[in-house]
């Protein structure tokens, strides 16, 4: 029996779609259905006992051609099993526990919405819905999620273009061949309500369809006013689903309008009265928004078209996307520029907007297979990709007196009140009802003026996956990428302003694979990945400027040494591995005044996992990362003060003071545990904890957010086989946190305890 599988892309129906995969050190514990419906295993919940099988479970992208025990890289899957047990409702609850990845929040520059930090690199721009790049920034849902796919380590070999930290993929739900309908609904603590629909049809030979809703509304535990709303709708049909030719046609459709908490506190030090340090806390409630102007409205509309052929050991596959999303925001960033709440206990309410409309289309073409060549053996995938994206950004503009404080012309804030047109705040006791909007009218801003930018990417891919022998196995991986973005910015009553990069990268991912028995590997695997200009849309932290159109990619580069190991006859998931992550031309000033590829950062890393069950009832899952990161060469700044907006005067460039410093939102010590205990009379009792380091929001290394632990429970009852209950505790202790941490003004907190009830029902 070879090592190698074949992927021929069965019904995700029929690839153990409730088992968790640990193979990349996800910490998440893993529940499956036992096969006799008559069990007492099988009566205890709904939440259904699983075994593991870690090495049997596979991602859904045809770039992996072995199996995830055999894959010389780190990659974590989530499944849909998982995210409900742990009580998720969207992408951020969903990847909480699994180390190695924080949040980053958003301003001006960057968007708000879903900021992952994957091994100290920015992955805003680094997501994908079923293998193709989704650019559009979001709040993104998990109701129509199959599971969630996390590579580690530059991975542009992979997906193209990447920041250098790793890509993270949501797999959507399709149909199957089996009629089966599953709804919850929830009610919790902080007005929480929530109600899914999953509906799967056998509508014919081979024909199914399949239709998932949601309706959610709750406010924001531990947190005055803000509050979230939001609907959605994923219809799909599939052909052909029984034989060699298939058809998958989807939509997803999800809106949301909340009253945004993207804030939090500003960091601040009252012993000394500057603005360094960890957020000034008076009291978790406090909210410095305002009900009457503050809001966030996203709009998400993708469809899909999967087209497959089986042959004999091959397989030819086309997926085409066209998405169009949105997302318009107008929220309170409580700044700290002027040390308000230092100075005088009040705080300046600053704004940040966005309009931002993405649309974009992308086409992948692959074949995939198994073919020998002599005593050699090869699991293959190869593809071409085309994409194009386009970006439009405006903002809004507020009128009146505008955002400044009236009384001083700027944003110091030496009262509060209607003087100051509610721009100014009491820092200890804001009243989010202040009524702003009757002086402050608020209207899009010109549309003819909106900066637009068009991305477009031609690749070609091929991975193979050699056996060698039983004992080792070859993994390479190669791609090039044609990559062109413009950005055009209208100015009234002149030409344009267009900026314009262009250029092609090969990437590659190379590793050996060596199996001292069936069931372990060791590796040593080689990877890279390339970050050119632009490479954001626009909407995040690599947004193409005249300082650096001209610039070559940003590379990075991987080593990595890992282990994965089935025990317990594949029950229980074993993993370690050690990286080092190199980006050896990062974009920094040089002492001309220039930006040049002259910079050099680096992070070093362990990371370890468990994941499985012990016992029959016994799961348990935990992980742990260190990373220890450092600003090897973050190039020169101006040694004296000028006015903003001014240039440095020749000559006053110094080495930057920030040369050895951690990354930004990089803790090194994280880990975590989850467990459930499934006992015979009906009940599944489960709990967990994470801890996360100090992470510095900035790379001076002056701001920053504490360590932190948190708890989580669960209690789960089968009332009969069909009908279950799933209580879930948030933040257990009620735990004052932080998981976002802006580079400049302020930190943003985590919600409080939060209590959630769900009724599950399945026919």
């Amino acid at each position: 029996m070879t090592h190698i599988k074949t992927r021929k892309y069965a019904p995700r129906a029929t690839m153990l779609a409730t088992a968790t995969l640990a193979a990349g050190f996800s910490p998440l514990t893993a529940l499956a259905a036992d096969a006799d419906a008559d069990s007492a295993k099988n009566k205890a919940t709904d939440l259904d006992q699983v075994q593991v099988r870690g090495s049997w479970f596979a991602p859904s992208s045809p770039k992996f051609t072995a199996e995830l025990l055999d894959t010389p890289k780190s990659v974590s899957v989530v499944t849909e099993k998982t995210i409900q047990e742990i009580g998720a409702t969207n992408l951020v609850d969903a990847l909480r526990m699994v180390p190695g990845i924080t949040f980053g929040a958003g301003e001006g520059g960057n968007s708000t919405g879903d900021r992952p930090f994957l091994r100290g690199f920015d992955g805003q721009s680094n997501m994908f819905v079923d293998g193709l790049r989704d650019v559009g920034t979001q709040t993104r849902e998990v109701f129509d999620l199959e599971q969630l796919e996390v590579v580690k380590g530059p991975s542009s070999a992979y997906g193209g273009r990447d920041s250098g930290g790793g890509s993270i993929n949501l797999v959507s739900k399709t149909p199957k061949l089996k009629n089966e309908t599953s709804a919850s609904m929830g009610i919790g603590t902080d007005s929480y309500a929530r109600g899914t629909v999953d509906a799967n049809y056998v509508l014919g030979d081979g024909i199914a369809a399949r239709l998932n809703l949601l309706k959610h509304e709750s406010d924001i535990a531990g947190r005055d006013a803000a509050n979230v709303s939001r609907w959605g709708i994923a219809p799909s049909i599939a052909f052909g689903l029984n034989g060699p030719l298939q058809l998958i046609a989807s939509h997803y459709h999800l809106e949301t309008d909340d009253l945004p908490d993207a804030g939090g506190f500003p960091y601040g030090d009252p012993a000394t009265k500057t603005t360094v340090g960890a957020p000034i806390v008076p009291n978790r409630n406090n909210y410095y928004g305002l009900i009457d102007r503050d809001f966030q409205r996203t709009r998400a509309d993708i469809s899909t078209l999967d087209a497959s052929y089986s042959f004999g050991e091959h397989k030819l596959r086309n997926i085409a996307r066209l998405g169009n999303t949105s997302n318009d925001y107008l929220w309170t960033q409580p700044d700290d520029s002027k040390n308000n709440p230092n100075n005088f206990g009040t705080l300046w309410r600053r704004t940040n907007n966005r309009a931002i409309d993405t649309k974009t289309f992308a086409d992948q073409l692959s074949l995939t297979g198994a073919f020998q060549t002599g005593g050699l053996k090869h699991s293959y995938s190869a593809g071409v990709e085309y994409s194009e994206e386009k970006s439009s950004k405006g903002s809004y503009v507020i009128g009146g007196a505008g955002t400044n404080n009236p009384l001083t012309g700027n944003q110091t804030c030496p009262t509060t009140g209607a003087a100051t047109g509610y721009n100014c705040t009491d820092f200890y006791n804001p009243n989010p009802k202040d009524p702003w909007s009757a002086t402050h009218p608020v209207t899009r801003s010109d549309k003819a003026l909106d900066i637009d930018q068009t991305t477009k990417t031609k690749s070609v891919y091929a991975f193979d996956t050699i056996e060698l022998s039983e004992k080792w196995l070859v993994n390479l991986g190669l791609r090039w990428d044609d990559y062109d973005t413009e950005q055009v910015t209208p100015v009234l009553n002149k030409a344009p302003t267009v900026l314009n990069n262009s250029d092609g990268f090969l990437n590659y991912q190379a590793g050996v694979v060596f199996k001292p028995t069936a069931n372990g590997s060791i590796y040593l695997s080689y990877g890279t990945s390339s970050t050119p200009p632009g490479m954001d849309s626009g909407e995040g932290n690599d947004s193409i400027s005249a300082a650096i159109e001209n610039l070559k990619p940003q590379e990075t580069k991987n080593y990595e040494l890992g282990t994965k190991w089935d025990l317990l006859d594949k029950r229980l998931n074993l993993t370690a591995a050690i990286f080092h992550t190199e980006m050896s031309n990062a974009r920094v000033t040089v002492d001309s005044g220039n930006t040049e590829n002259a910079g050099k950062k680096a992070i070093n890393g362990v990371e370890i996992g468990i994941n499985g069950q012990i016992t029959d009832n016994w799961n348990v899952a935990g992980g742990y990362t260190y990373m220890d990161s450092e600003l090897k060469d973050n190039g020169f700044v101006c040694g004296v003060t000028v006015p903003r907006g001014q240039p440095c005067p020749a000559g006053q460039y110094i080495v930057s003071p920030n040369n050895g410093n951690m990354f930004p939102n990089t803790p090194k010590h994280a880990a975590t545990l989850w467990t459930t205990y499934v006992f015979p009379f009906g009940l599944t009792v489960g709990g967990g904890a994470s801890y996360v380091d100090k992470q510095y929001g900035d790379a001076a290394n002056t701001k920053w957010v504490p360590s932190y632990t948190r708890w989580d429970a669960m209690i789960g009852y089968a009332i009969q086989d069909n009908i279950s209950l799933q209580l879930n505790v948030q933040n257990l202790t009620d735990k004052t946190y932080f998981t976002k941490a802006y580079a400049s003004h302020y930190a943003s907190i985590a919600p409080g305890r939060a209590a959630t009830l769900a009724l599950n029902v399945k026919f």
